[in-house]
C-alpha cells in the first residue's frame, strides 16, 4: 500500500524560487522563510498566534530576502514550511530538526513522532528545498561560475532572559572573505551594533545549510542573523535590506571573490 502523502491539495510548494535568471554572482537561500504548515498536520496542535512567533519562523527574513533579489538581480531560494514541521537548517535526526519542545512550547504534533513520519516530512519538504538550492548552484557552476550563497536569517532580542544587542550578526566558519569585510563595512556605519559569530557561532556546525551547500564545497559564503523586532514591518525590513546591501555591494562586486577555497 501506497503511504500517504504529506502535502496535499492546497497546501503550497515546499519552496519558492524567486528571480532563476537573475544576473548576479551570488545565491541568496533563507531556511525560515515561512511558517506553513500542511493541512494533514492540523496545525501541529498549535494557534496561528504561536506560529506568528520566532518559534514558527524566521520574522522578517523572507522580505529582506526579496528585496536584496530585486536589487542585486540575485536568485533566491526560500522555504515555505515553519521550522517547526522540520527545520531546514538542522540535520534531520537532531533533536532540533522537528522540535518536541521550543522556546518552551511544547508541540504536540510533533510528540512521539515514528520515524515514518518523520521520514515523510524529510522526503517532502526538508530535501526539495535543498535540492533546489543545489540545483541553483549547479547552474551557476554549469555555466563557468563559482557562486557565492549568503544564508538570510532573524533572531529573537532576547533569548533566555538575555537581550541581545545586536543589531546584526555575521555568522562564519573558516571562510572569513565576505565575514570579515561585511563586519567592518556594518561597523563602518556608526549606526549598527554589528556581532561577529553573534548571537550564535558559524563554527562547526557542519549540518547547517550553509555548510551544506558552501563551506563544505569551498564556495565563498555568510550567514546573517538581523533581530527580528527591526524587520517586523514592511518599512523597516526595506530599511535594513538597504543597510545590508549597502555593507554587501562592493565586497559582492569584487570578482576575486568568486574563486574556490581549498577546505584543508
Amino acid at each position: 500500500m501506497t503511504a500517504t502523502k504529506l502535502l496535499s491539495a492546497g497546501d503550497p510548494p515546499p519552496f519558492e524560487v524567486l528571480n532563476p535568471g537573475g544576473a548576479a554572482p551570488f545565491l541568496l537561500i533563507c531556511d525560515h522563510a515561512g511558517r506553513a504548515v500542511p493541512k494533514r498536520l492540523g496545525m501541529l496542535g498549535l494557534d496561528d498566534a504561536v506560529l506568528m512567533r520566532h518559534i514558527g519562523w524566521d520574522i522578517g527574513a523572507a522580505e529582506v530576502t526579496r528585496h536584496l533579489s530585486r536589487r542585486f538581480d540575485a536568485p533566491a531560494v526560500l522555504s515555505r514550511y515553519s521550522r517547526l514541521v522540520i527545520d531546514c537548517n538542522r540535520v534531520p535526526g537532531n533533536p532540533q530538526s522537528i522540535a518536541e519542545v521550543s522556546d518552551g512550547v511544547r508541540v504536540p504534533g510533533n510528540c512521539g513522532l515514528s520515524q515514518a513520519e518523520a521520514a515523510r516530512r524529510k522526503r517532502e519538504l526538508f530535501d526539495p528545498y535543498h535540492a533546489a538550492v543545489e540545483a541553483a548552484i549547479i547552474g551557476f557552476r554549469q555555466a563557468g561560475r563559482v557562486p557565492a550563497v549568503l544564508s538570510i536569517h532573524s533572531c529573537t532580542p532576547v533569548m533566555n532572559g538575555q537581550e541581545r544587542p545586536w543589531h546584526i550578526g555575521v555568522l562564519h566558519d573558516k571562510d572569513l572573505r565576505i565575514a570579515t569585510p561585511l563586519i567592518e563595512n556594518l561597523a563602518a556605519r556608526g549606526d549598527v551594533c554589528v556581532g561577529d559569530n553573534k548571537p550564535y557561532s558559524g563554527r562547526g556546525q557542519s549540518g547547517k545549510s550553509i555548510h551544506l551547500h558552501a563551506c563544505d564545497h569551498g564556495l565563498p559564503h555568510v550567514m546573517v542573523e538581523i533581530r527580528q523586532d527591526l524587520i517586523d514591518t514592511h518599512k523597516d525590513a526595506a530599511h535594513w535590506a538597504q543597510v545590508m546591501g549597502d555593507a554587501l555591494a562592493p565586497i559582492m562586486a569584487d570578482g576575486k571573490l568568486y574563486r574556490l577555497m581549498d577546505k584543508r
